[in-house]
């Protein structure tokens, strides 16, 4: 088979589509075809840390068919569409454990499929067991547009937090965002997020943020935040540094939380997707989750398709197509 693979180097891995051995499922392990595979930042970031070790295979969602089921399976056959959550997705086959696939809700196309897993896994991880949302909470989701974020917002809209608000430097972006269910767009080029947030909140705060910029909003989050608020911090985009006003965290009751899958066990991984599955799968199967694709590539161009996400113009996720 082939497989987008990263070698190491003194100055950061470097990209090839490859030819590699292909996968043999043991126990307690399924064999997936792959269709289509999601790229993310964490790809990119990858690459860019890579600069020693063995070579790996890039990526960790997928979308495609069983090919083969390893011993002590049970309940999944060959020949079953799914989506799931695995490493060294972005190629024509990868070994996923059970309980981190998901079937494939007729009517979806692939790349749809490849669009779910790992962007709504991170989300809800964000929004529902950290954040902890409730009906009629107030959020806000900072840096909107990226697919987490878009998965953030439409997570919130649909336990029925609101407002739901929603902050991007790009006017364009934020019109495009509407769709999702955002009730009140930021825009943070010309706008001052805690004047917008306390306008749509009667002065109140926000009750919960799922923030994917870091250092450059950190101070205007804590302003933002209601009494008793939670910032659920996600991703550095902006900068990963901040200082911090205790007076402010004292005074409020906040709570900040720090959510990331590179500390976390197997097992509280397999958790994650098991309790975004219980949750969101409903959803999905009842046509009211949207997973916009703003671009397709061809795996064998990943290095392009790495480089579109780079510009920072994509709404919604980048896929690779495995013909």
């Amino acid at each position: 088979m082939k497989a987008v693979r990263v070698e190491p180097s003194p100055q950061g891995g470097k990209v090839e589509w490859q030819e590699v051995a292909t996968p043999v499922a043991k126990a307690g392990q399924v064999l997936v075809r792959v269709r289509a595979a999601g790229v993310n930042r964490g790809d990119i970031n990858r690459v860019r840390e890579a600069r020693s070790g063995a070579a790996f295979t890039a990526g960790i969602e997928f979308a495609g068919e069983i090919a083969a089921v390893g011993p002590q399976v049970t309940g999944w056959s060959e020949g079953e569409r799914v989506m799931g959550h695995a490493r060294g997705s972005q190629a024509e086959y990868v070994l996923c454990d059970p309980l981190a696939m998901m079937r494939v809700p007729d009517g979806l196309s692939w790349a749809e499929a490849a669009a779910f897993p790992n962007v709504f896994i991170t989300a809800h991880d964000a929004v529902v067991t950290n954040g902890k949302v409730r009906a009629g909470e107030s959020v806000l989701i900072n840096g909107a547009s990226g697919g987490v974020a878009v998965a953030a917002i439409q997570i919130a809209s649909l336990l029925g937090a609101s407002p739901v608000i929603a902050s991007s430097r790009s006017a364009a972006k934020l019109d495009r965002l509407a769709r999702f269910g955002v009730d009140v767009g930021v825009n943070a080029s010309n706008e001052s997020q805690v004047d917008a947030v306390m306008a749509a909140t009667s002065n109140r705060g926000v009750d919960l943020i799922v923030d994917t910029v870091g250092g450059t909003v950190f101070q205007a989050n804590m302003e933002s935040l209601a009494v008793k608020g939670r910032l659920v911090h996600i991703a550095r985009l902006g900068s990963a540094k901040a200082e911090i006003d205790l007076g402010t965290l004292w005074l409020k009751r906040l709570q900040l939380i720090g959510v990331t899958f590179r500390t976390r066990t197997e097992e509280e991984r397999l958790e994650c997707i098991q309790a975004c599955a219980r949750d969101m799968l409903p959803f999905l199967q009842a046509g009211k989750v949207q997973l916009p694709i703003d671009r397709t590539f061809s795996i064998a161009a990943v290095v392009e398709a790495q480089a579109w996400m780079q510009r920072d113009q994509h709404i919604g996720k980048i896929i690779l197509l495995v013909d």
